[in-house]
């Protein structure tokens, strides 16, 4: 089965949604099956870096395409030439590629399947229009793709909406052995948080709450992990200088793994404030650590709390009551001597084996046309 996978972003960008394509092809490519990726020649983080045309990752063959205008939405009409040997064309993402890719359908002819990965309300910018463009071109779109696969109960509710019959949950898949056990043996009052910059995890939230955690007096210390986006490394820097933080919160840009995980095993809990999350995956990296999560109840992390009682959720938006609860939660670690840390082994539903095996099942009812999903709508390992 030859799989074409098309996201706007991969390696070397570091991000969520390029570590799932990324681990799925290389869980498929142990699988036997022959994945691909079709991806832009340019990081929307460096624009001016061009990146090779033709390239393999871990085995993974890359091509990549040239695209005009906004990241948001970039324009790259030459992916129809890509297409010829794929079985599957399988979108990331809802955005130029997933209508492009529809409209072009009578033309490739390519069997197509998609992944939601939140569709596009990370932020509540716009949130009126992109209403209208779910339920006009989005909903269009759906018709020609066989099958969607939604990463959250929450994207499938959505896109159910405008793709009746044809979504299945299936969520994302982490690597549990990059970061397993990375955390403190004793607890300490540091915390890390994962993931890109962005407006919609609210960076600001989190250097409001360090502030309010350390006016209780003890020496609470906060690693952040990612990259830039919406927010620059000179703009976190000037927004935790003025808050008079300097030195009690620390900016990591582009880690590796090991470096990362050194990070995490100076620290006990991980925190996010993020607004809108398509499924959780930092979440999940977190608690494979070790580290006990105090988050933001947006609707991918409550779901995920409804599985797993050792996350804790607050509001971030009023920092005094988010600093209770992180204190809380330390105490409670402390108290119980480390017994209280996540369980890495009940994270297992979310292994890439798992998750890949999920997937071919989803390719093969497509592609022998079983269409209404609805009997059988979860591949998520806990339903």
């Amino acid at each position: 089965m030859r799989i074409v996978h098309v996201v706007r972003q991969f390696l070397p960008n570091r991000g969520g949604l390029e570590d799932v394509v990324a681990n799925l092809c290389r869980a498929q490519l142990r699988m036997g099956l022959k994945p691909s990726v079709l991806t832009l020649d340019r990081l929307f983080g460096d624009p001016g870096l061009q990146l090779a045309q033709e390239e393999v990752i871990d085995g993974i063959p890359v091509r990549r395409i040239p695209y005009h205008g906004s990241s948001r939405y970039p324009f790259a009409p030459s992916v129809f030439a890509h297409l010829s040997d794929a079985d599957i064309v399988h979108v990331h993402a809802i955005d130029f590629f997933f209508d492009a890719l529809a409209l072009g359908w009578i033309f490739h002819r390519k069997l197509l399947v998609a992944t939601t990965h939140g569709g596009f309300f990370h932020t509540r910018d716009f949130s009126g229009l992109k209403k209208i463009w779910m339920n006009g071109p989005t909903r269009l779109s759906s018709l020609a793709y066989r099958a969607i696969a939604g990463c959250s109960a929450n994207d499938a509710r959505m896109f159910e909406n405008v793709a009746a019959g044809k979504v299945r949950v299936i969520e994302n898949g982490v690597d549990l052995d990059k970061f397993r056990g990375a955390s403190s043996v004793a607890p300490v009052r540091r915390l890390v948080s994962i993931g890109r910059f962005s407006k919609n995890k609210r960076p600001e939230n989190l250097i409001a709450t360090m502030a309010a955690l350390l006016r209780t007096g003890a020496d609470w210390h906060l690693d952040m992990i990612g990259v830039e986006s919406d927010w620059s490394e000179a703009a976190l820097r000037d927004a935790i200088a003025r808050a008079g933080l300097a030195g009690r919160i620390d900016i990591h840009l582009g880690l590796g793994d090991a470096e990362a995980r050194d990070v995490m095993s100076r620290s006990s809990l991980f925190v996010s404030a993020s607004d809108f999350e398509g499924f959780g995956l930092a979440l999940i990296e977190a608690m494979s650590a070790g580290l006990v999560p105090v988050v933001q109840p947006n609707a991918a992390f409550a779901a995920l709390s409804e599985k797993y009682s050792v996350i804790r959720l607050t509001d971030f938006g009023a920092p005094q009551e988010a600093a209770n609860v992180i204190v809380e939660a330390f105490e409670s670690l402390k108290a119980s001597r480390g017994a209280l840390k996540p369980d890495i082994d009940a994270l297992a539903p979310y292994s890439w084996q798992q998750v890949a095996l999920n997937y071919r099942a989803f390719y093969e009812d497509a592609l022998q046309g079983r269409l209404d999903f609805r009997r059988n709508r979860s591949f998520s390992g806990h339903n």
